[in-house]
Parts: C-alpha cells; structure tokens; sequence
C-alpha cells in the first residue's frame, strides 16, 4: 500500500537562513505523526510547502503514490491535504456554515444553495462525534469552537490528510482532550495526520511517530512508545533539558501591586489580590473568566471600576502611563498586541518606550544607536533566530516572536511583569529559558502576575496561586497542597 505522503529532498531557502535542508520524512495512512522541534527549526515552513503556501527550491513529494507538486492551496485541498494553522484562517463576521463553503460555493451563480452544505456538515460532525453551531458568527464562539471549524472546514473539503499546527495552543486541557478524541478516531477511518506540537506530553499521547527537526534537518524518527519527554527534549535541543522549574522559596517583600474590588466588563465581576516583590503570583482558569479583562485593565487597555494602586499610587488610565510607572506587559496575543509585524526587530524592541530616553534624542527623533543596542541585547540574550535585527517581525517564527516580547518587557527593567500567556507557541528549550529568567527576575525583586492556560506553568512557577472562576477569585492555593485535579476543580466552580 502507498504512503499517505513522503517527501524527499525538500529544501527551502531564504536570506539568512536555510529552513529546510533537505528533509525527507513519510506518513503512513492511519497514523498520527507528530512533527516537533524548536522555535525557528523549519515545521512550519515544511507544513507550507506541503500545503502549497510556498514552492520548495529543491525536492519532491507523493500523495498517496502519486507525484505531488502543488502551486496553491487549492493544488493541497484537491489533493485530499487539509491544514488547521495555529492562527485560525477564518473570515470571523461570516456564519460558521458560511465560512464551510467559502471557495466552494455549492448551488448556480444566481443561486447559493446552502442547505445542502448543511445537510453534508451536519453528517459530518455526527460522524465524527463533535458539534459546532453552524448558525453563530465564528466573533461570537470562543477558542476551542473555533478550531472546530477550521477541522470541519477542512474535512468538508474531503481531507484525508490533516495538518495541525500547534493545534492545542489555546485549548483547554479538556477541549485538548476531545481534539485528541478526534484524532484517533479520523485516522482510525484510515485517513492519516501530522500534529506539530511543542507540548511533548500532548506529542506522546496522541502521535504513532514523532520526527524531530533541528537547525532545518531531521535528526531522527521514532516510535513514540519507545521514546520519552528526556529523549524527544535531547533531540529537539541537542543537550539535556530540565523540565522542571528549579527555584528557591520566595521571599516576597513590600507589595507592589494592590487590587479591590476591580470590575471590568464583559466578565470580571470584582476581584481583590496583591502581588509583592519577589514572587510570583499564578493565575489558573478556564479562558474566558475574566482574565483577558484582569490583564488589560491593569495594563491600561480597558476601563474599569475599583482601587488599583501601584507601589502605593493609583494605576494612572492609559497603558503609557502604566508602562511610565513601571509595569511591563506580555499580551496573550502577540500579534495583536505585542508586535508590529511589519516593524523591525530593532523597532519592535522599543515599543512602548519611544518616547523615552535614551531612545528619544534631541528635537524628539528616535536615536538610532540607542535602539541598534536594545535590539541586539534581545537577540543574544533571548537566542532569537536568526540573529538580525533589521528583520520584520513577520518574517520569524511564532515562538521567536514571542522571544521578541518576552525579551523586550524584561530587558526594560520593570516593578511588576504582568505575563499572560508568556511560553504560548514556544519550544522546550525556550520554556526552560523563559521560566529561568521569570524566576530569576523574581529573585531579584520583580513582583510577576503570571495568568496562563498551561496548569503546569501555574503550578511549577507560582508562589501563589489564586484560580478565576466566573469572572471572580474562586480560591488560592500554596504551590504545595495544589494539584492539576484540585485546580481543575476550582476552574469548574466545585469547591474540593
């Protein structure tokens, strides 16, 4: 029998640097193969090409036997390959129905027939056992739904071949779960999956295979029941990874940040906290209970009702203000909020700051060496690849952006880090280097408000942990008497 997809050779070039060096790598209908590596390391740009995003330079591939060249991602969906980016590709004003048939509008030019393309979604969803609203504005439907849709789009296609990339980064442990559900059942069908995770737990539940890729090259493959998260991190990374968070007690000091009673619409409902210096205080919770607007009050980007004060001040109204007072900022979006893609690495490394010295010179023009500085200070100390600082930010990989913000509010050396989502889309390595600074900035008298969906992030690095629930504080645990089950209940709104 065929391979469901082999490639051979494929090699892909940019300035700068080599992405893929001549990788070869098979996938076998009716196995899940999960593709892993670090940030920068050519998984997502294989997946590109695969898809028909972008051309290989040299190579060649087969679909099912058949020589496989594809010029658009119309060349993949016709070839039965679907892709789920880990940016949703999703027009959000449209319906959930609507955006099934966007491109393959099924009825005459006059007339859109969209109950059949109903009748063919819901079958397919009875099939494959989840449901997803076909009706709501994909606006309106929260992270894990909206997945759903982007799958359900692509196996309305007719998908044997399903891409995910990073699939689980914003999905609850459970909706991970049900993603997990679904995937064994659809290779099951004997159709077949490529799953490109940096949670390498996740890679060891769900995958048959796992291929690592280091610098642009396949250093291996291996069957996931002989391998172990020690193996798959020595490979990725080429040296032993501590997974675990290795930190002395705290010692927490004055308190830095004072919250009463602090409302903010749509969801946060009035919550009371403090974060001294010198710890790290935890934030667990079910996405969607208040934390998104937590995080944006306290940064200055939502209006809010309550007492917010800051090293005894009021939080002043406006983010500039708050950043001017010393409070820094990871958005849980980096895109949106933490980056201007078409900005430089040396642009995007003072954002927030310009209006200060040493990067405001006479007459208020950006001074140029100031920055150059800045910027090349980030790329060392935070190992962003590759090494330019005249790149845009859209030219890195997910997790090397997220390096870029990481580095920036760091290196800027604030009161208090407010880091929501601060290793999302980020490789084993990177999170052992992230979690290394977070701790060690602790250390040095950084008071951390650290609000993630990862529960083992919660629990390795907090000194505290407060979980939300409902938009309100449902109870704080110690790091010692906390577990994912006792947690997981207080996100569910069940007092252990």
């Amino acid at each position: 029998m065929a391979k469901a997809l082999v490639l051979k050779g494929i090699t892909k070039r940019f300035p700068l640097v080599l992405a893929n060096d001549h990788i070869s790598l098979d996938l076998d209908w009716g196995e899940v193969l999960a593709l892993v590596g670090e940030n920068g390391a050519g998984k997502s740009t294989l997946m590109k090409i695969v898809y028909g995003l972008q051309p290989p330079d040299e190579g060649e591939m087969w679909v099912d036997g058949k020589p496989y060249r594809p010029k658009t991602p119309l060349d993949a969906i016709r070839a039965g390959i679907g892709m789920v980016h880990q940016h949703f590709m999703l027009v959000e004003p449209f319906t959930v129905l609507e955006n099934l048939v966007l491109g393959l509008e099924p009825g005459t030019p006059f007339r859109l027939d969209l109950e059949s393309a109903r009748k063919r979604a819901q079958s397919l969803m009875e099939a494959l056992g989840f449901e997803v609203p076909l009706d709501a504005r994909v606006e309106d439907l929260p992270v894990g739904l909206q997945q759903r849709v982007e799958i359900l789009k692509a196996l309305y296609r007719e998908a044997r071949i399903l891409i995910l990339d990073e699939p689980t980064a914003v999905l609850t442990p459970r909706e991970a779960e049900e993603l997990f559900r679904f995937l064994r059942a659809y290779v099951a069908r004997g159709n077949a999956a490529i799953f490109i995770s940096h949670k390498l737990k996740e890679v060891l539940e769900v995958s048959d295979r796992v291929t690592v890729i280091r610098d642009g090259k396949v250093v291996g493959t291996v069957r996931t029941r002989e391998t172990s998260l020690e193996a798959m991190a020595r490979m990725m990374v080429g040296r032993e990874v501590v997974l675990r968070v290795e930190k002395a007690p705290a010692r927490p000091g004055e308190v830095v940040l004072k919250v009463e009673d602090l409302e903010a619409p749509p969801r946060l409902k009035g919550v009371s906290f403090q974060v001294r210096a010198g710890e790290i205080v935890g934030i667990a919770g079910v996405e969607g209970n208040g934390q998104t607007e937590l995080v944006e009050a306290l940064a200055g980007l939502r209006p809010y009702r309550g007492a917010v004060r800051l090293l005894g001040h009021p939080l002043p109204p406006r983010a500039r203000g708050v950043r001017d007072l010393g409070v820094s900022h990871i958005p849980e979006d980096r895109l949106s909020r933490g980056l201007v893609l078409d900005f430089s690495v040396k642009e995007n490394a003072i954002l927030g700051d310009q209006h200060r010295p040493p990067f405001r010179g006479f007459l208020g023009f950006l001074e140029d060496g100031a920055m150059e500085a800045r910027a090349q200070a980030l790329v060392e100390a935070f190992d962003v690849r590759p090494r330019s600082t005249a790149l845009p930010a859209r030219r890195f990989s997910g997790g090397n952006q997220q390096k870029i913000v990481v580095g920036r509010e760091l290196l800027r050396g604030p009161r208090l880090l407010i880091a929501a989502q601060p290793t999302r889309g980020v490789d084993v390595g990177a999170i052992e280097f992230i979690h290394q600074r977070l701790v060690e900035a602790r250390d040095r008298g950084l008071a951390v408000l650290l609000v993630s969906a990862d529960l083992a992030e919660v629990l390795s690095l907090s000194d505290r942990i407060l979980v939300m629930q409902g938009g309100r504080i449902a109870g704080e645990v110690t790091p010692e008497e906390a577990t994912e089950e006792r947690l997981g209940l207080l996100m569910a709104g069940v007092t252990p």
